[in-house]
């Protein structure tokens, strides 16, 4: 086990398993355990910590609730991968022309580093003089466009895409971030709202000027809570839908 401690000031108002859960998350957030993998032993922290195994246990229970951490009976506590490839789709469900559901494939149009507005500067947690990484893709299912997608990145971050060959973008972008940038998307807080096309719009989703489309806004962020995408999604209103399972 690689002994760490506390980064930072621990704040010392909290309890002492709170001031633990926020330096595994840490941990974890820095890569010490990828996604999928083992954390070290309840014996093996608590004797790291200094803490009784109760009180390691209560912050570890803490990351259970919170979806960082799953534990697997007789095997150990692991770190949650979280599952994004379908998510999309709870809002959108396209069909090929022979009418089978289909998964809709990705093409970056264009790439570009610039300074974000003050809107995404700000929901990015960026300083003014950073930049970030601007894609602009489309999804498309048999060569028709369904969705249009602006993404801002932080460059700091995402220095690695900042000078990928366009055809090297992948249809998933997240196991791209991971692989090459070693940025990980642990949550993401989604809006959705309905606006009327704009030319762009229309030209782009070949669509008409003015009817519906569905937008959704994306703040994603890492294991830690930091912010580190900015995306829009828009697509035709005809192909909306809302799916969620609930047990």
């Amino acid at each position: 086990m690689d002994t760490q401690s506390f980064s930072g000031k621990p704040d010392d108002r909290l309890p002492r398993y709170q001031q633990l859960r926020d330096d595994l998350v840490r941990r974890i957030a820095e890569g010490e355990w990828g996604p999928e993998k083992a954390i070290a032993t309840e014996a093996e922290l608590s004797q790291f910590y200094d803490v009784s195994t109760g009180t390691l246990r209560k912050a570890i229970d803490l990351l259970v609730a919170d979806g960082v951490l799953t534990r697997t009976q007789g095997k150990g506590t692991f770190v949650r991968r979280p599952r994004f490839d379908s998510s999309l789709f709870r809002f959108f469900r396209f069909k090929s022309v022979d009418g089978k559901p289909v998964r809709p494939t990705a093409k970056v149009l264009s790439r570009e580093v610039i300074k974000p507005d003050e809107k995404i500067r700000s929901a990015l947690r960026m300083k003014a003089t950073e930049k970030t990484v601007h894609l602009s893709r489309v999804r498309l299912i048999d060569g028709q466009p369904v969705l249009s997608e602006e993404i801002w990145l932080p460059r700091s971050r995402f220095e690695g895409l900042a000078t990928l060959p366009l055809t090297d973008f992948e249809d998933l972008l997240y196991p791209l971030y991971e692989r090459l940038c070693r940025q990980i998307v642990a949550s993401a807080t989604e809006i959705l709202n309905v606006e009327q096309a704009t030319k762009a719009d229309a030209a782009l989703l070949r669509i008409d000027v003015g009817s519906p489309v569905i937008l959704v806004h994306r703040v994603a962020s890492d294991f830690a809570g930091a912010p580190i995408e900015w995306r829009t999604t828009r697509g035709a209103a005809s192909a909306f839908q809302y799916q969620v399972d609930i047990r």
